[in-house]
């Protein structure tokens, strides 16, 4: 029995890479494209669809709102995020929204095709950078629990933020913080905006001192 998929992609390029991986197996059929989550809700009455490979940064309605509307409408709909982030924020929204599995692009088309199948026979289906991060905010919410019941105050920093915050303080730069961390430098100061944001300050000194006091990091 053929697997009936749609794509939510607003990169033609990516999009043709993601159909030419799913090519590989005859019983994938791909009946919905579409370049962002709008389009797809547009598309999908109707239809009936048994996976959906959704996108997150898509113009007029992203993946995981698209996500979220659509696990709403039709809950046993399968949707795996198969995106190129992997900030722990994007993935705790996705698991929120409903999603049954977030794969990293890079994965390969046997890879795609195998974790299609695991998703349809009731997995969820995880890159494993994207587990790891799993297991590090489960860790994390745990600790949160223990602090609360010890008076420590919630923590509202994610494990990549504290990670990142605790590298900081021991001296590394930008740089050597991404390649420890596999990241672009571009991502480490994406997580620090979002750092300062939490805290409400406007520097990494305060944010570590912050942090410190909160008993975040050591």
């Amino acid at each position: 029995m053929k697997i009936r998929i749609a794509v939510a992609e607003d990169n033609a390029r990516t999009m043709a890479a993601i159909l030419d991986k799913l090519a590989s197996d005859q019983q994938l059929e791909i009946c919905i494209q579409a370049q962002n989550g709008a389009e797809l809700l547009e598309k999908i009455p109707g239809q009936s669809i048994d996976l959906i490979l959704m996108d997150i940064e898509m113009p007029e309605l992203n993946g995981i709102l698209a996500t979220k509307e659509l696990k709403q409408q039709n809950p046993s709909c399968k949707i795996i995020m198969l995106t190129t982030f992997d900030d722990d924020e994007k993935i705790f929204q996705s698991i929120l929204a409903g999603a049954n599995g977030y794969l990293l692009k890079e994965e390969t088309g046997p890879e795609l095709v195998q974790l299609i199948r695991q998703t349809m026979n009731g997995g969820a289906a995880m890159s494993a950078s994207i587990a790891l991060k799993a297991l590090q905010y489960i860790r994390a919410a745990e600790s949160s629990k223990k602090n609360s019941q010890t008076g420590q105050m919630d923590c509202i920093l994610t494990p990549r933020e504290i990670e990142l915050l605790e590298l900081l303080k021991d001296g590394l730069g930008y740089k050597q913080i991404g390649a420890a961390l596999q990241i672009s430098e571009g991502t480490v100061r994406k997580h620090l905006e979002n750092i300062y944001r939490k805290l409400q300050v406007n520097n990494k000194v305060s944010a570590i001192n912050a942090a410190t006091r909160k008993k975040w990091i050591f």
